[in-house]
């Protein structure tokens, strides 16, 4: 059984074990002889004459001075790995400056004790970061019962979530902020960006614009009737269209869009494998057409040059429904910016989080559910954080109250 002998017992066996070797027959026998006699292990009171042996230079080794002092060295080098880990963990602390919000360092330690301990955290990051926690002030906060705050932000944290991935996981502070608003909380914009932190979602970027148009030069062309001017005194005044695409395990899906400037209310859209214009656009614009709760005489429908827009089959059915068609300029993006930002955000909040695609059906499917959560659901930063079902919902509340329509309402 091991036992830990003071200084003053190893000296004095090594000196009993000196006194005994000239009357026994060998280093051993004497070895066996007085550990007997002191109660201990014989491979202890070895282990120390050799030790001796080592330091006193006769015995080739690495004397006890020299040993101690390469194991505080790397005790010391294995702490300052610790501590670069630490710092490394605790990089993003070091972007802002002031001092950290509590729950985050809270958080922050809870994450990271396991690994490398609480005194340690608190001991690196004091110098580190302005104001962090010491060790003494973690357990404090740990064990004090939560504040009204805590309590609240452990409640829209949870919230947060839950809103979050029911809007397809896309919004950023500045929507979550107005859907906190409307859902009934009392947050601040700087609140919320916390609390998403905390929660650990962010909004979703876009990606760099492929364009895709291809134009016929021989196909008359209608003049441009927008001129940029994408605003709309009222629904039905004013459509653009556009095309995108999504590759699929199957093939190309190709999505044809209408939206309505007025509410940017997505009023006609179609999935298909091939861009004829009887199959991909025309449906779309049907579609539009059939949800058209009126004339159509007013309406100016705009889109690019793509040869399917401006084919003898698509641009009758326009003429057809009264409406008067309109193109931009050639290869300019601009002179349909709004229609080609709603295919921007499409493949951003919907396609690119949701693949791979397997086959078009896959694709129409999505398309379906995404567009009724765009129409009814999704808040617009152009329509003051409201979707545009609200927007013309409104309009038309107020025809029937026989007041004007808000100043600015769907041109913004």
């Amino acid at each position: 059984m091991n036992q830990k002998y003071s200084a003053e017992m190893r000296e004095r066996a090594l000196r009993m074990l000196d006194e005994a070797k000239p009357d026994h027959a060998n280093l051993m026998a004497a070895v066996r002889h007085v550990a007997g006699l002191l109660g201990m292990s014989p491979e202890t009171l070895r282990v120390w004459h050799r030790r001796r042996e080592v330091d006193a230079g006769v015995r080739p080794g690495v004397p006890t001075d020299v040993a101690a002092e390469n194991a505080q060295l790397r005790r010391e080098n294995a702490e300052l790995r610790k501590a670069n880990e630490v710092l490394k963990a605790a990089s993003v602390f070091f972007a802002k400056g002031a001092r950290p919000p509590l729950d985050e360092m809270i958080r922050f330690i809870d994450m990271h004790r396991d690994q490398f301990g609480v005194e340690l955290i608190c001991r690196v990051l004091k110098d580190a970061v302005r104001g962090f926690l010491t060790s003494r002030g973690y357990r404090a906060a740990k064990t004090r019962p939560a504040s009204a705050r805590q309590l609240k932000d452990e409640l829209l944290v949870g919230e947060i979530k839950r809103l979050h991935a029911e809007n397809y996981g896309v919004y950023g502070v500045r929507k979550m902020h107005a859907l906190l608003r409307r859902q009934g909380w009392d947050v601040g914009r700087d609140q919320t960006a916390r609390l998403m932190r905390l929660a650990g979602v962010a909004g979703v970027k876009r990606s760099k614009k492929v364009f895709t148009t291809k134009s016929d030069p021989t196909i008359p062309q209608p003049k441009d009737l927008v001129k940029r001017n994408f605003t709309a005194p009222a629904p039905r005044r004013l459509w653009v269209a556009d095309i995108t695409y999504v590759a699929t395990w199957a093939g190309f899906a190709y999505v044809a869009f209408v939206i309505d400037v007025f509410s940017r209310m997505i009023v006609g859209w179609n999935v298909a494998s091939t861009l004829k214009a009887d199959v991909l656009p025309l449906q779309a614009l049907n579609m539009a057409a059939f949800n058209a709760a009126g004339p159509l005489d007013e309406l100016v429908h705009h889109a690019d040059h793509g040869s399917n827009y401006l084919s003898i089959v698509y641009t009758d059915r326009i003429v057809e429904l009264g409406a008067k068609p309109s193109t931009g300029t050639v290869g300019d993006s601009f002179d349909n910016a709004l229609a080609e930002a709603v295919n921007g955000l499409y493949k951003t909040e919907l396609i690119r989080r949701r693949g791979p695609w397997r086959t078009v059906e896959q694709v129409e499917l999505a398309t379906l559910e995404y567009v009724w959560w765009w129409n009814n659901q999704r808040l617009h930063g152009e329509l003051d954080y409201r979707p545009p079902i609200e927007v013309e919902d409104a309009y038309y509340a107020d025809l029937e109250s026989a007041q004007p329509v808000i100043a600015g309402q769907g041109t913004r």
